[in-house]
């Protein structure tokens, strides 16, 4: 069998022709939480908000971003050996990192970097407005696939450190070798793929391309509107 083949669907498209598609087909397996009122969907960005846009989109709920930031491998960016999130969250890939002989110094370093990266962004996608409420609601956290799932354990890390009543890990694709590791911080986790050969997420989309912040803005902005308009009652 050809590597590339289990990627892809019986036409041989690839499984997800882009994040919106993805999104789509991730919600088909969370209808059971449309118009369910203490619903909250945060998205990691920068991929994850469009896939999360969608899920928001057909579940009928606030969508809100959760900024977390991969520390990556020096060297080898692309490689995570931890993450950070909000709230002094920060996870730590030890075995890998006793592998490859990186210094304290050097991961506080580069936490320090992504902290100010991190907050950044934090002003660029949500300026003076507060954090959605997360507290005693049922919080769907999205992203467009699973890797390495630092990002995710940070993320999910910093939502449960704000009390939900219900946290639900939910992602187009992911290797099913790394989702068990996910289930001690969430209670429910969905995902629409788990292929046993796993390189890259981009490989299992059409169109994987790096989203702007400005797109990022935009689905925000485009979110909180269809919520306050929802929101708005009708005139006499």
């Amino acid at each position: 069998m050809h590597r590339n083949q289990e990627y892809k669907t019986r036409d041989g498209e690839k499984l997800f022709r882009d994040r919106h598609h993805a999104g789509r087909l991730l919600s088909a397996r969370l209808r059971r939480y449309v118009n369910k009122p203490d619903l909250l969907v945060c998205a990691l960005p920068r991929g994850g908000v469009v896939v999360g846009f969608r899920v928001a989109q057909v579940l009928n709920a606030p969508l809100d971003v959760l900024i977390v930031r991969k520390l990556g491998v020096p060297g080898m960016k692309e490689v995570a050996m931890g993450a950070i999130a909000p709230g002094g969250i920060r996870v730590l890939q030890h075995d890998l990192i006793d592998r490859l002989g990186i210094s304290t110094q050097v991961i506080d370093e580069l936490t320090a970097e992504e902290a100010r990266e991190l907050a950044r962004r934090q002003a660029l996608y949500r300026g003076d407005a507060p954090a959605l409420e997360i507290r005693g609601r049922t919080v769907i956290l999205v992203d467009d696939g699973i890797a390495t799932g630092a990002t995710m354990w940070a993320g999910a890390a910093a939502i449960r450190q704000q009390q939900p009543k219900r946290l639900v890990i939910a992602v187009p694709v992911a290797p099913p070798t790394i989702l068990p590791e996910l289930v001690a911080q969430a209670d429910e986790i969905v995902c629409v793929a788990r292929p046993t050969s796993f390189f890259a997420i981009g490989e299992f989309y059409g169109d994987f391309h790096q989203v702007s912040d400005e797109e990022v803005r935009e689905l925000l902005r485009r979110a909180a509107k269809r919520i306050a308009t929802r929101s708005t009652p009708a005139a006499a």
